[in-house]
């Protein structure tokens, strides 16, 4: 794919065969810098001396697993790039670990066994398909929702549908009135 080689991705996971499978895939679509990290301080200490483009996580590691080090990259007072797009790998594909990858801040979710199509679609989506960051007391990530976070529909009223009736319900207000 073409404006892969500009890129520098940082690869996170305390499984070397992995991380080298991952590495390869990488390479083998063109991306000019791959930087690799065993754990999440590694990996803090990798970013603090330059700027990926992309950090690609696992999701299960130790001592840091990669929600923990998704969390230090998004709300830490001394995180480096708190806005970088994060892609989590994890062979737990459960609600609930989809769930805590999400809250914890990750651009997007890769289930293992990996396809080298998967990863690139996922690269591509946080390239071509950013999704704006939402910072509360609560979560600090991208927005949770698909598709603009709802930046079109105002005030309680969330849904096309909702809007499409309180137009209606408007017209008829004036109807009634006339």
């Amino acid at each position: 794919m073409p404006g892969l080689s500009s890129l520098h991705v940082l690869v996170v996971d305390d499984n070397p065969h992995m991380r080298s499978i991952v590495v390869a895939i990488l390479r083998g679509v063109d991306i000019g810098i791959v930087q690799e990290a065993s754990d999440g301080a590694d990996a803090m200490e990798v970013m603090r001396g330059g700027a990926p483009d992309i950090v690609i996580v696992d999701l299960n590691m130790f001592p840091i697993d990669g929600l923990e080090f998704t969390k230090m990259i998004r709300t830490g007072v001394d995180s480096p790039y708190p806005f970088i797009p994060i892609i989590m790998m994890t062979g737990h594909t459960e609600r609930s670990k989809v769930t805590a990858a999400r809250d914890s801040g990750v651009n997007e979710l890769v289930a293992k066994p990996i396809s080298a199509k998967t990863l690139l679609d996922r690269i591509v989506a946080v390239i071509d398909r950013p999704r704006s960051f939402v910072q509360t007391t609560a979560y600090t990530g991208p927005c949770r929702r698909r598709g603009g976070g709802g930046k079109e529909f105002a005030g309680k009223l969330r849904r096309k549908s909702d809007n499409k009736a309180k137009a209606e319900q408007s017209n008829e207000s004036k109807e009634e009135t006339a």
